[in-house]
């Protein structure tokens, strides 16, 4: 066995169980059992899963070892793989025997129990155990055996390799947690431009669209992750899930549950023409055209019912539109009310049981939130799913009243979105401090029933996919100190530990850069917006003042070169995955950035009649644009065009960024190199100053409180957090508010004005506030009052750059003399990012300077 991989597997990951004893090794170690000597027990009348995760295992076993294990139905003298969960005969009868003991894991859903036993029946002197509490839990049992011998959840979907072992030896026990979240799964939208062209012409050309083998491998990756629902693609560009009978055999197979968009009433999906034809049904209207909607779910529910499902309950307009018809706010209201009714007639109908025991879940979408608001009755036992933004900050969670709830609560996430003010549907670039941060509001606020995370093609959000499935497992394994270095440690655990800190480097700059501006949003345009706001546009990044531009052209030309150097020093087999999860994503965006600033860099020489400068940027920005078409025919052509499709269209829809921008040759004039270099003198404070947010004097944190610094989130990647937001309020007025002072510069002024760049956040329920001030000595505190609204200017500019800037203006009393600047909040969770103060000199940038090193 490699050293490499020894390390590797010896360590504990992230996402094993707290109380992990369980060895997983290539030697053996004490009474370890040889799993090259063991045939696979399971019982034929146990759930069909159990069989199906056996088969797996095999599968798995043999591209680890090269060896076959074999599935049996009967005890053999082999020693055994025993997988079962309570209702199996041989789980029943090691438990009478008391040889295991699963009564701490009877009773709640989705655990395991794994151990190793000597002589459990006759003949037989010696076992493995997987007993699972239920189906699921020992499907995740006997997989978690197969990462840890070397078989990655992402073997196939990111081509990770598997590790090579000439046999693998199990010992000790282990007992897992139950899960954090009841029901995790993923929603593949925006399929247009990846997952769609790639399935139908590459992987599944038989079907020519997304079919059933293609959800065999969505939905192996999600077991595989310990997750138990998928949200079908949905768009008209996709088969309908349900138009292909076999989609809903296969997602059964893996115990995977079916739910869908906040958009589609009890599995139906009425984007798609074959699904919904208004030409032959008529117009999507519950008020005008009840009972052909009706029978359409009826039916759907008729045909789906015997599989696990979670119904959404919803009346939406076709695909992502508000409700159809003319009606007041209380018209809606009741006629959403009377679907809801009607829905939960059909589910009736079709399924055994009570009705409060099937699962259903009601999303507060865009303008479903507003009929919540306006006193919607939602029953008792549905879910609450919050949504965010669609930007990844959650507009809404449940307050006092709902968190009594029987249904409790969930979650509807963002990584990937098609939308106003823009989309970003290329790459993944949520840090992963921000998805901590806004799902622990949620999770704090019980919203622990149902995530859902919308992936968009899968591909390349695999980070993120597995970030978020990692928390819905086991949240309270992560915190505020840990979380930005999951993935680091994840990629160190894939390509070897050595380069963990590279990684972790790399990723902090990647997600730093676009945390200002994502790569989509650097043609500086908006979609679906009015004409001033429509077309490319040079970006705000200043090559005038600070080194803002050429700053960031050198950060990410930094770390793109640092991945090139590692694809370079990676094993050949290892290269496409490196590539996928992190070459790719890095080289594209830095590309991306310089093809957009190079083209500015081109009109801003062009006006000072520089010509052969703007000849040089000129050629810089259509390099860029060559090198991004360059990396996307990589990513398409090698393992011999396995991905093919995947990034080959353009990206986008309505959004031109994918587009060579508009630059101006000047015949005549040779190409003369633009020096951009960093000017150190350009980053001397004159005239203003900033203030680094882990420099406060002092502070107030009374009981209840906490003041921490977030490592991996906002513009300088570090950030302080003034209180959390379920700790309790405090008042502006009373001097124990929750506060952090700043000492301010010696100025010779006589007047100040502070910007305060803060993150975006909601009130966390209707009727909660986001108040906060800043005070300097001697004069009134200015309150900010930030009820951040969707769809507004001013939202649309804070979920653009990740950030707002509050400004306020204050007197100094004694220049000359040390000041004080006082931030208070009132409502716990303000996100301070950076604090610029102009006394006079500050210039014209898109986010300020930098605080100085």
């Amino acid at each position: 066995m490699n050293a490499k991989f020894a390390i590797c597997l010896l360590i504990a990951i992230i996402g094993l169980p707290v109380n992990a004893q369980l060895r997983v090794s290539g030697q053996p170690v004490g009474n370890s059992v040889n799993l090259g000597k063991c045939s696979i027990l399971v019982d034929s009348l146990d759930h069909h899963l159990i069989a199906t995760a056996a088969g797996m295992f095999a599968d798995d076993f043999h591209r680890v070892t090269g060896k076959t294990i074999p599935v049996a139905g009967s005890l053999s003298k082999n020693p055994l793989v025993i997988i079962g969960t309570p209702q199996s005969r041989y789980i029943k009868d090691l438990a009478a025997r008391k040889m295991i003991d699963i009564s701490e894991i009877s009773n709640s859903p989705e655990r395991y129990i794994i151990t190793t036993l000597q002589s459990p029946f006759k003949g037989c002197d010696e076992a493995v155990v997987v007993a699972g509490s239920d189906y699921r839990g020992a499907a995740y049992g006997i997989l978690s055996i197969s990462e840890r011998m070397g078989v990655s959840p992402w073997y196939w979907w990111a081509d990770v390799p598997v590790k090579s072992l000439d046999n693998v030896y199990v010992s000790g026990k282990e007992t897992s947690k139950s899960p954090s979240i009841r029901y995790r799964g993923i929603f593949l939208n925006d399929e247009d431009w990846g997952l769609t062209p790639w399935a139908g012409k590459t992987f599944e050309p038989e079907e020519g669209n997304i079919g059933p083998r293609t959800y065999a491998k969505i939905c192996e990756l999600i077991l595989r992750l310990k997750g138990n629902m998928l949200a079908p693609a949905m768009h008209a560009c996709s088969t309908p899930f349900y138009c292909n009978p076999e989609n809903k055999v296969v997602a059964d197979s893996f115990g995977i549950m079916i739910t869908t968009s906040h958009c589609e009433p009890l599995l139906f999906n009425n984007a798609s023409k074959s699904e919904w034809d208004s030409a032959v049904d008529g117009e999507w209207n519950y008020k005008t055209n009840r009972n052909t909607i009706y029978g359409k779910l009826d039916r759907r529910v008729k045909e789906a019912a015997q599989y696990d499902n979670i119904y959404t309950l919803a009346m939406r307009g076709l695909h992502d539109e508000g409700m159809r018809g003319d009606m007041t706010t209380a018209e809606k209201v009741e006629m959403l009310e009377q679907a809801i009714t009607d829905q939960r007639e059909i589910l009736s109908r079709y399924i055994d049981g009570d009705i409060d025991s099937i699962p259903q879940i009601f999303v507060p979408y865009k303008e479903a939130q507003e009929l919540y608001e306006s006193g919607l009755k939602v029953p008792d036992n549905v879910t609450l799913v919050w949504p965010d933004d669609n930007y990844g900050y959650i507009k809404m969670l449940s307050n006092p009243a709902d968190r009594l709830r029987k249904g409790r609560a969930g979650v509807y996430y963002h990584v990937s979105y098609l939308g106003a003010p823009h989309d970003y549907l290329w790459l993944n670039t949520t840090a992963p401090m921000l998805m901590y941060e806004e799902l622990k509001k949620a999770y704090d606020t019980d919203a622990d029933r149902y995530w859902l995370l919308n992936v968009g093609d899968i591909k390349p959000m695999e980070l993120a996919v597995q970030t978020f499935f990692d928390m819905a497992w086991d949240f309270d394994r992560f915190n505020y100190e840990n979380i930005n270095r999951r993935q680091s440690a994840f990629l160190g655990s894939i390509f070897g530990d050595e380069y963990t800190p590279d990684f972790q480097e790399i990723l902090d700059q990647y997600y730093r850069l676009a945390w200002s501006r994502k790569p989509e949003f650097m043609g500086w345009e908006r979609e679906w917006d009015s004409p001033e706001y429509t077309g490319l546009k040079d970006p705000e990044y200043s090559f005038d003042n600070y080194n803002e531009a050429v700053t960031r052209l050198k950060e990410y030309g930094d770390i793109a070169d640092r991945c090139r150097e590692l694809y370079d020093k990676l094993p050949a087999e290892y290269k496409a995955s490196f590539f996928e999860l992190l070459g790719y994503p890095v080289m594209a965006s830095s590309q991306m950035n310089r093809k957009f600033l190079m083209s500015k860099l081109n009109h801003k020489m062009t006006e000072a009649k520089e010509y052969g400068k703007a000849n040089w940027a000129a050629l810089q920005s259509q390099q860029a644009y060559d090198s991004i078409n360059a990396l996307s025919h990589k990513y398409n052509t090698q393992l011999d065009g396995k991905w093919n499709g995947m990034m080959a269209l353009p990206i986008g829809w309505v959004a031109l960024y994918q587009k060579m921008p508009e630059v101006k040759f000047h015949d005549g004039y040779s190409p003369e190199t633009v020096d951009l270099s960093i000017d150190k003198s350009k980053e001397i404070p004159v005239g203003y100053a900033v203030i680094p947010v882990d420099s406060y004097k002092s502070s107030n944190c009374g009981p209840g409180h906490t003041i921490r610094i977030l490592e991996g989130i906002g513009y300088d990647w570090k950030s302080l957090q003034l209180g959390e937001p379920l700790q309790p309020l405090s008042s502006i007025d009373d001097d124990s508010c929750l506060r952090v002072d700043y000492q301010l510069p010696v100025i010779d002024s006589d007047s100040i004005t502070v910007t305060l760049y803060t993150l975006p956040r909601f009130p966390l329920y209707k009727g909660a506030e986001s108040k906060f001030a800043m005070v300097v000595d001697g004069n009134e505190p200015v309150i900010f009052d930030d009820i951040l609204k969707e769809w507004s200017l001013d939202w649309k500019d804070q979920v653009l750059q990740n950030g707002k800037a509050n400004k306020a203006s204050f007197r100094i009393a004694s220049p000359r003399k040390p000041a004080t600047l006082s931030i208070l909040a009132q409502d716990p969770g303000l996100i301070i990012q950076r604090i610029i103060i102009d006394y006079g000199g500050l210039k014209e940038s898109y986010i300020g300077p930098r605080p100085q090193d």
